[in-house]
């Protein structure tokens, strides 16, 4: 493992590089299956579902019942249904303080003004399952669409091979009340939530991660429907000092290595002997230890970055051009560079705060921006569940005012039409 250079662009241009831009091949049949889920229905999803998840899926397997929330508890561990209930309480408390006020107030010549909130009507929460299941997921895609007030929450979740769902899913969709569950997943399950089926009925958003072929399918449903954003390979950036501790520098780049052989891990530092401390533990034992060994080692030899930077600016500059799903600040006075920080998915201040704290039981939302997507996009967060509406209602006095600059305006955009509605309420 190197240690190169802040200044050296042709060494970190692929941490920099960002974007969604999935292979042509792959693009191409994600369109095909959407094509055929829209024309077919439930045809198609059974179709693909029998062919990617459960060979003896049918129509009647694909709504799923949600069991009691006592009987599910039953299915799982009580360590894992105690750590889904500890989460659930966070993650609704955090969410719960994100609810957008309505804003109303009038102008000194009475025109009334209003910016309002509405929850959406309905939204697709789409759930990992199968050979590697996300319960907590569920949770952070579900919970802030429950706080926001959405009518009706559909989850969607590959099936097992024999057609079951992992009951720690089951357990957290009771727990957060869901409202439909349903075995299907990949892009045919967007395309479901999207178009629409006999069986399962069209969402106004779809929201959540998958893989390469769910992530596709949602850009290429937005605008039937919207999306919460494009979730690529995991990411992290870890700033450290000299006073960091190198095993808690490294745990962190394996602990995000070990989700995706496309992820992207990184630390800088001012400091050159903590990156090489960290360097010998990321090519020693360290690295291995904790199994999903062929994973690691494939983003250790080819998407792992540690640069030592000269300033703080040079830190400033890596946090920027890397926008990371995931930063973590092991530094002696972390709070100084939280205000110079404006491209994060979510930050995770001091050497006590692990990322995994994040993905599971802080209470923030794991669902973040990949690719480069959190220099214009945030975290999944409970506006997300919500439109807004602007309302205007004039006063007599302001319509008489108004009329002549509005309609002059009006009429130097080539729209007459326009210009009439102001002068007739001069």
């Amino acid at each position: 493992m190197i240690v190169v250079d802040a200044h050296d662009e042709r060494a970190l241009a692929a941490l920099y590089a960002g974007g969604w831009d999935a292979p042509r091949d792959i693009r191409d049949r994600v369109t095909a299956i959407l094509d055929d889920v829209r024309a077919r229905g439930d045809d198609a999803v059974v179709d693909y579902t029998r062919r990617f998840d459960h060979p003896g899926a049918n129509v009647a397997t694909l709504p799923v019942p949600i069991p009691s929330r006592k009987h599910a508890r039953g299915l799982v561990p009580e360590t894992i249904a105690a750590g889904l209930e500890l989460a659930r309480e966070r993650i609704s408390a955090y969410h719960e303080r994100q609810k957008p006020a309505d804003i109303r107030y009038r102008d000194a010549d009475m025109t009334e003004y209003a910016f309002l909130s509405r929850p959406l009507a309905s939204i697709g929460a789409y759930v990992p399952g199968g050979s590697a299941s996300l319960p907590s997921t569920v949770l952070m895609t579900v919970i802030p669409a429950k706080v926001a007030g959405v009518d009706r929450v559909a989850v969607t979740t590959p099936p097992q091979r024999d057609g079951s769902i992992n009951p720690a899913i089951l357990y957290a969709c009771s727990l957060c009340e869901v409202d439909e569950l349903f075995a299907v997943g990949g892009a045919q399950a967007v395309g479901a939530l999207a178009y629409g089926t006999a069986t399962i009925a069209p969402v106004d958003k779809i929201v959540g991660p998958g893989n390469i072929y769910v992530t596709e399918a949602k850009r290429q449903v937005f605008g039937v429907c919207g999306i919460d954003g494009l979730a690529g390979p995991s990411e992290v950036l870890v700033v450290c000092d000299e006073r960091a501790r190198a095993d808690f520098v490294a745990g962190e780049i394996i602990a995000q290595a070990e989700h995706d052989p496309l992820a992207r891990v990184a630390a800088v530092s001012r400091d050159r002997a903590i990156l090489d401390a960290v360097a010998a533990l990321l090519d020693g034992d360290f690295a291995r230890e904790t199994g999903r060994t062929d994973i690691v080692e494939r983003v250790l030899a080819d998407r792992t970055w540690l640069i030592h930077a000269h300033t703080e600016d040079d830190i400033l500059t890596v946090i920027e051009r890397f926008a990371p799903e995931h930063l973590s600040l092991q530094v002696a006075d972390p709070w100084s560079l939280v205000p110079r920080i404006r491209r994060a998915g979510a930050i995770f201040v001091g050497d006590q705060t692990p990322v995994a704290a994040g993905d599971y039981i802080a209470g923030t939302n794991h669902t973040l921006p990949t690719s480069g997507a959190g220099r214009f996009s945030s975290g999944l967060r409970t506006a997300d569940y919500y439109r807004t509406m602007s309302l205007v209602e004039n006063s007599r006095a302001r319509m008489r005012d108004d009329a002549e600059t509005l309609a002059a305006l009006a009429e130097f955009e080539g729209l007459p039409a326009h210009a009439r509605t102001a002068r007739m309420r001069r």
